[in-house]
């Protein structure tokens, strides 16, 4: 039976997952990689770390499966967004370490940008929130602080990527410096209504076009592999930032049907069609998915910690040993006797868009211990995802039926019934819940034909467990409001 490589490079971790043509994951293997904090607000990734992990996931999971290059029709890749390399076109070599899109070191560049008046622009052309979370200001600050790296960049010998366009560059041996839709429009570079670069945007930031990739299709053979990585060439077939992977693998394919990811990060999207929504509640406009003439768009919310506020729990706290414990603490105790954990480590993401925010940890008692604190974190998760669900209701979305999640705290059945039950509305996780792989599996398989539509890829999606919610309107109403009253004393904290 004819296989699909995924490659799956998220911020914690590569990941690769061998499908067949039913969806099923044959064999999958996983790796970290490090994380780097160099200073307060900053967080860099090894770049040559990332491509040797993902290589070696590659493999591993074919050997797993037993499978040959031969056997693979194609490989889909999804990525973790925004994170900026910078690479020199001879070698090959990174100039800087990557600067992932966690980081805050650019949000006095931004602030200025806003103080000028540019916000605007911003939105109108590429859809997105003026924000250091974004790429723009990211390669902006490498271009000025690499010594001779702008002249070097003018000159075209520099190649600027997010990790989809490292990746191609590394697997096609630096014969394509390539990025999908999905990638380029996470840049704050790229115009989504012309689906081109963005002269104004590019001269407000001061980027020189010849460091650019080229934007493809999200589904199309965009290239094959060096014959020397898997032993015959294999055609690279699918491309898609992680959480529009993720939509597209939670077969989200119809205008008002939502998904949220639970990995590092929360990301809510919901299909909106073919046409871009303008939101006025500080949501993203964002492509999900090119497949030939066709582009479909999504509304998105952003988290910036989610998951991670476990690993925090885990690694900075040290009140579990692994990241799986914390549901048995958590469930040790019925409520959170109180305490509200904002997790603004790296500022807060939609609907407040503050860089200045901060992490807090209120209404402390006697009677608050680690379970309670475990509690509170996996509450914060959900709370800050029905505070995504709300705005988008605000801008005009119909009420949810139903919440599809997928990502790996999602497996976490406790953190789930309390999704459920701040919602209001079913949770609904499916029985592949690798749907960010799955996602890049499905687009690389239709470029190739081994499936025929969507129609047919929304057939193979199945559920695993629905979650119901139990809490009242009036329970819902009043620790919603307790959280508002936490957020905005976590808000502008580390304002200068």
């Amino acid at each position: 039976m004819p296989c699909i490589l995924a490659l799956d490079q998220g911020t914690s971790s590569s990941r690769a997952i061998v499908f067949d043509a039913t969806g099923e994951a044959l064999a999958n293997a996983q790796l970290e990689f490090r994380q780097s904090y160099p200073e307060p607000g900053r967080v860099e990734h090894d770049p040559v770390e990332i491509w040797h992990t993902q290589l070696a996931c590659a493999r591993e999971a074919l050997a797993r499966a037993g499978l040959a290059a031969s056997d693979v029709v194609a490989i889909g890749i999804a990525n973790q967004r925004e994170t900026t390399v910078l690479w020199n076109r001879s070698t090959g070599a990174p100039l800087a370490p990557a600067i992932v899109w966690q980081d805050r070191r650019t949000v006095v560049h931004c602030d200025a940008l806003r103080a000028a008046g540019h916000a605007g622009l911003i939105r109108a052309r590429s859809g997105l929130e003026l924000d250091a979370y974004f790429s723009a200001t990211k390669l902006a600050w490498l271009l000025d602080n690499i010594p001779d790296a702008r002249h070097q960049a003018e000159a075209g010998e520099l190649a600027f990527g997010t990790i989809d366009s490292w990746l191609v560059w590394q697997l096609t041996g630096g014969r394509r410096h390539v990025t999908d839709l999905s990638n380029a429009s996470r840049t704050m570079l790229f115009d989504i209504h012309r689906q081109c670069w963005s002269d104004d945007l590019l001269a407000l930031f001061d980027i020189p076009r010849a460091v650019l990739p080229k934007v493809v299709a999200s589904s199309g053979v965009l290239g094959e592999t060096d014959p020397a990585l898997f032993g015959a060439p294999i055609p690279i077939g699918g491309l898609a930032g992680d959480q529009q992977a993720a939509t597209f693998g939670q077969a989200c394919l119809s205008p008002g049907m939502a998904k949220n990811t639970y990995g590092t990060g929360c990301f809510l999207t919901l299909n909106t069609g073919q046409q871009p929504v303008e939101s006025t509640q500080r949501l993203l406009t964002t492509p999900g998915w090119r497949i030939g003439a066709r582009t479909d768009y999504l509304l998105e919310g952003s988290v910036f910690i989610g998951g991670a506020v476990v690993q925090w729990l885990r690694d900075g706290l040290g009140l579990i040993e692994r990241a799986a414990d914390i549901e048995a603490l958590a469930a040790s105790v019925p409520d959170s006797g109180g305490a509200v954990l904002v997790p603004a480590f790296a500022g807060l993401g939609a609907p407040w868009w503050d860089g200045h925010a901060r992490g807090t940890l209120l209404g402390l008692t006697r009677g608050v211990g680690k379970a309670r604190i475990a509690r509170a974190a996996l509450e914060a998760i959900a709370l800050q995802t029905v505070d995504l669900v709300s705005a988008m209701q605000r801008d005009g979305a119909a009420p949810l039926l139903e919440l599809r999640v997928d990502g790996g705290a999602s497996r976490n059945d406790l953190l789930m019934q309390i999704q459920a039950d701040l919602l209001g509305v079913p949770v609904v996780r499916p029985r592949q819940t690798e749907t960010t792989a799955l996602g890049a599996a499905f687009l690389a398989g239709l470029a190739v034909g081994l499936w025929r539509g969507l129609d047919e890829l929304a057939g193979l999606w199945r559920a695993e467990r629905r979650f119901d919610p139990t809490g009242s309107a009036d329970w819902r109403a009043s620790r919603l409001a307790e959280w508002h009253r936490a957020v905005e004393r976590a808000r502008g904290w580390a304002a200068p």
